[in-house]
């Protein structure tokens, strides 16, 4: 099984780079697990609708240039459902029965995802209405594709 994420923008600091590693290292175990970050559009403080829309498609090819037609999707955005860590364990224990075995995970830029990377996705996830770093967001995704492994596998680690 291979699980990707793509994601816009460089992660900088350490401490989220080492908690992505650790989970990472983990994963291991269950999966090819990589992630790929595309760079963000340099854009102004202060946007038009039009020049957000631009940033969004610049960043949405991107991202859409690595991912191929294989790839189940999920697209985090805030609109998506939210699921508890048991449905999306079995929700990925589901996919990989099925035949999915290359799973990418989409974290857009600071505005969000573009249209087309939307309508690509074949699903939205939200961890909530909150809104985070992008950079912590790597970091509890990661930690809750490996909880899913974890929850599949009947381990201790989820209590």
């Amino acid at each position: 099984m291979n699980i990707k994420l793509v994601v816009v923008g460089k992660l900088k600091e350490k401490y989220f780079k080492a908690g992505i590693a650790e989970y990472a290292k983990r994963l291991s175990r269950f999966c090819k697990f990589r992630i790929i970050e595309v760079p963000d559009e340099k854009a102004p403080e202060s946007l038009s609708q039009s020049q957000m829309d631009n940033v969004m498609e610049k960043e949405g090819s991107r991202i859409l240039s690595k991912i191929s037609d294989r790839e189940y999707v999920y697209a985090l955005a805030i609109l998506g459902n939210e699921r508890t860590s048991e449905d999306f364990a079995k929700e990925l224990d589901k996919l990989t029965t099925y035949g999915n075995s290359d799973i990418t995970f989409v974290i857009g830029g600071s505005l969000g995802l573009s249209s087309d990377v939307l309508k690509r996705a074949d699903t939205q996830i939200s961890f909530g209405k909150f809104t985070l770093p992008h950079q912590l967001m790597r970091l509890v995704l990661t930690e809750q594709v490996y909880r899913a492994f974890m929850i599949n596998e009947g381990s201790p680690y989820h209590k």
